[in-house]
């Protein structure tokens, strides 16, 4: 009897064990997939999305109009987000960070020039107009890493200015670039928006394996002392594929950045006066580039205002 009575007294604890754990458990699932809860949960965390968001931009504009206001600087800075799932990549979400200054005033392009010159050859190689004969690679080849002049002033001959600036219009940037008697105009904003068809792999650059050669010279060009030092001073390890142009008093950097999480942005920094010469301008470029990524995606990114006068 007392055997008995032990047994039932077990079932009884093991009963109220389970009947404990199936609660905790419904509790658990309850509490997860409450709309109510998630809905909350969400909008917590866009609010401080946005929150962070703002301030990223706020202080980023303050920056760039410090930099910009006596006319000699123009920038562009696009964010084109990262592919991973992170609650980094909701506040860097693809395109939520665009801000310039200056950056519809035509300056003079100096080599930057070469990248229309490079979207305008990719549409005709569309067309069926223009192939990677030897002469073709080995001239692309020297004007992207090297920034010489040959191949780019060739096919400025050969095609016409007029039909090349008539193309640069129809892609809904600055036009025109080429005037007789006048050194090759553009803004900051027009070489973003020809980098986001470039990263994108869209209008001329829509052949990806002519794309990847691209990219690959732009990330072999020569001259590195401009946003390439300057986001690796950020971030010790960030990429650059970019074009560089200097010209007299004039520097200009125009690039795409890839920081060593994966999160990736244009950068376009033009520059001139204050006495520049050769690429003494250049060391202006890198400190420009490193605060950007810095108020961007710094330690302290979107903490709180700053003022930078």
């Amino acid at each position: 009897m007392m055997k008995s009575k032990k047994i039932n007294l077990h079932i009884i604890k093991v009963t109220l064990a389970i009947i404990l754990l199936v609660g905790l458990i419904l509790i658990w699932v309850q509490h997860f997939n409450n709309p109510t809860t998630n809905a909350q949960s969400a909008e917590t965390s866009s609010s401080s999305t946005v929150k962070q968001r703002k301030i990223i931009k706020t202080n980023l504009t303050n920056y760039l109009n410090s930099v910009t206001k006596d006319g000699t600087v123009s920038v562009s800075f696009y964010n084109l987000g990262t592919e991973s799932s992170s609650t980094a990549a909701s506040l860097y979400k693809k395109g939520s960070i665009q801000v310039e200054s200056n950056a519809h005033t035509a300056q003079t392009a100096a080599s930057t020039y070469k990248l229309f010159i490079t979207a305008f050859l990719m549409q005709q190689k569309l067309q069926g107009n223009f192939t990677w004969s030897t002469a073709n690679t080995d001239g692309f080849t020297r004007m992207i890493v090297n920034s010489e002049n040959d191949f780019a002033e060739t096919q400025l001959a050969s095609y016409g200015k007029t039909a090349i600036n008539k193309f640069i219009s129809g892609q809904g940037w600055y036009s025109p670039v080429f005037q007789d008697g006048v050194d090759a105009q553009t803004t900051s904003y027009s070489l973003q928006l020809l980098l986001q068809q470039l990263n994108a792999g869209t209008g001329p650059f829509k052949n990806s394996s002519d794309r990847t050669k691209i990219l690959k010279l732009m990330g072999k060009q020569i001259y590195r002392t401009g946003i390439p030092t300057g986001t690796n001073e950020a971030n010790e390890g960030t990429t650059v594929t970019d074009k560089v142009g200097f010209l007299n008093d004039t520097n200009n950097d125009a690039g795409i950045v890839t920081l060593p999480n994966g999160q990736k942005y244009i950068l376009v920094i033009m520059t001139h006066g204050h006495g520049q010469s050769g690429f003494s301008g250049f060391s202006k470029i890198a400190k420009i580039a490193k605060n950007v990524q810095t108020i961007v995606y710094g330690t302290n990114a979107g903490k709180k205002i700053e003022s930078y006068d």
